[in-house]
């Protein structure tokens, strides 16, 4: 091959996220494998608290409305704050759930068979329509530096969905997993839409979920919920979280990497310059626009039929397919 077919050849090439597969399963490429391996083997105390969704389904909503709730109605100060209060254990690793304030919940991107399971803890499942989640999962991955994914088509990364070789497996495999164990009663099983559609009952059902002391304080303080409410809604978190994330890159990495503080995994991505903003731009958006139906403006309608055909496929026998009947 001559060096211009070769130059083609690379052009043609489309531009991947950077994964990594730890033990058949894709994670991140900037994470800690050892952090993601210790928190698989993380052993649950029984007052855990534990946040699981598949990436980009509400999960930093969820976290932020639970932490506000345990907090008072306040929101985090730092992104420091919120990353060690309700830790993301795949990037963190085990040892940031063992320090965390209690209360406070843990994170993570987990099918049920595979997240650290115990009858005595707590789980809620968030789930999302699989045409929002692709879309908001794209520019997750072409919006963050460490993925080395600008600039990625959405339709090269529609495929990868489809195919479940994204991070975090396949979308059905996740969430079909959770359905399974929505009755359970340590599991609270809830969509995304809910949450959208009637966000002071879903907020009173996951206090009742977490504890009905929790819920009592919110029902008989009608400012504590509006707080609650207000600092966990999409336009304050995008002020306030993403100013937080951008002004975390500012800290002098050494700060956090010689902090024993910081979970190990936090400091590896520290130690390797992890930023979660492009180089020229001076915002983050790692929350984004939060809505509902914006699948409308990328499918085209042959992925529309083809993601529509693959969901029938896939939740043929369950009642899936009437949680999103207005929102597909």
């Amino acid at each position: 091959m001559s060096a211009d077919q070769e130059n083609t050849s690379r052009a043609q090439k489309p531009k991947l996220p950077f994964y990594q597969d730890v033990d058949g399963f894709k994670i991140p490429g900037f994470f800690s494998d050892e952090a993601y391996k210790s928190a698989l083997a993380y052993k649950p105390r029984p007052d855990d608290l534990f946040i699981v969704t598949y990436p980009k389904c509400g999960t930093t909503w969820v976290q932020n409305i639970v932490a506000s709730i345990f907090r008072d109605g306040k929101p985090f100060q730092s992104a420091l704050e919120f990353f060690t209060e309700t830790p993301f254990l795949e990037m963190a690793g085990a040892q940031a759930a063992e320090n965390m304030k209690r209360p406070g919940a843990i994170k993570f991107h987990l099918p049920y068979h595979m997240t650290p399971h115990s009858p005595d803890a707590k789980y809620i499942f968030v789930a999302r329509n699989p045409k929002d989640c692709c879309v908001s999962f794209y520019h997750h991955a072409e919006g963050i530096p460490g993925y080395k994914f600008e600039g990625g088509e959405f339709d090269v990364f529609f495929e990868l969905f489809m195919k479940g070789e994204v991070e975090f497996g396949d979308y059905f495999d996740c969430v079909l997993s959770w359905y399974e164990h929505r009755k359970d009663p340590n599991v609270l099983f809830i969509t995304y839409e809910e949450l959208k559609k009637d966000i002071k009952s879903n907020v009173l059902k996951i206090a009742q979920f977490i504890g009905p002391q929790y819920k009592e304080k919110l029902e008989k303080d009608e400012k504590l919920l509006d707080d609650v409410i207000l600092h966990s809604s999409f336009n304050f978190m995008k002020e306030h979280l993403n100013k937080h994330l951008k002004e975390m890159e500012k800290i002098p990495k050494e700060m956090i990497i010689n902090n024993p503080d910081v979970p190990a995994g936090i400091r590896k991505l520290f130690a390797n310059d992890f930023k979660m903003a492009k180089k020229d731009s001076s915002d983050v958006t790692f929350v984004r626009k939060g809505i509902i139906g914006d699948w409308r403006n990328y499918f085209s309608p042959t992925q529309n039929e083809r993601l529509e055909k693959r969901f029938r496929e896939r939740t043929a026998g369950t009642d899936l397919h009437n949680l999103w009947k207005d929102d597909m």
